[in-house]
């Protein structure tokens, strides 16, 4: 019997590749929201040590202003990272669906693989059992004469 060759071997490529290239694109949207949590995190910190040295002794009047327009400046920082944030975690759940999406479809084909798989090798198996019955037929009246033969 001839070997087992699954028909849609090529479409089942095909969807390990899209899934893969899907996956690349989340940890790519992933880790773009990870950078702005950090730059976030960042901000957070340096405003919070802009406000406790804003009012540090020997500070006049036109270094607190400075601070006071630095603190001022990272709290929009921050607004925009902020907004920057919602709009990637929002990629996220795009490319995260896309990708359960892509594996979904690949596993499905994998179904139909093993599935067919095992046919085929439930197919061979009694093809061989066949084979071999008649084999064995065969083998039992080339002898049988011969039998026939010594008993008389």
């Amino acid at each position: 019997m001839r070997r087992f060759r699954f028909a849609l071997q090529k479409v089942l490529e095909l969807r390990e590749h899209v899934e893969a290239e899907a996956k690349i694109e989340l940890g790519r949207a992933m880790g773009a929201l990870n950078l702005i949590e950090q730059r976030i995190k960042t901000v957070a910190e340096q405003r919070n040590n802009a406000v406790a040295e804003r009012f540090a002794p020997g500070r006049d009047f036109s270094e607190m202003q400075n601070y006071e327009r630095y603190i001022v400046r990272l709290d929009q920082t921050k607004e925009k990272l902020l907004k920057d944030a919602s709009l990637a975690e929002l990629d996220v759940a795009e490319k995260r669906d896309i990708y359960l999406e892509a594996a979904r479809d690949r596993k499905v084909l994998d179904k139909v693989k093993e599935r067919r798989t095992g046919e085929y090798r439930k197919e061979a198996l009694a093809e061989e059992n066949k084979e071999l019955d008649e084999v064995a037929g065969r083998l039992l009246q080339r002898s049988s004469p011969r039998m026939r033969d010594r008993e008389g």
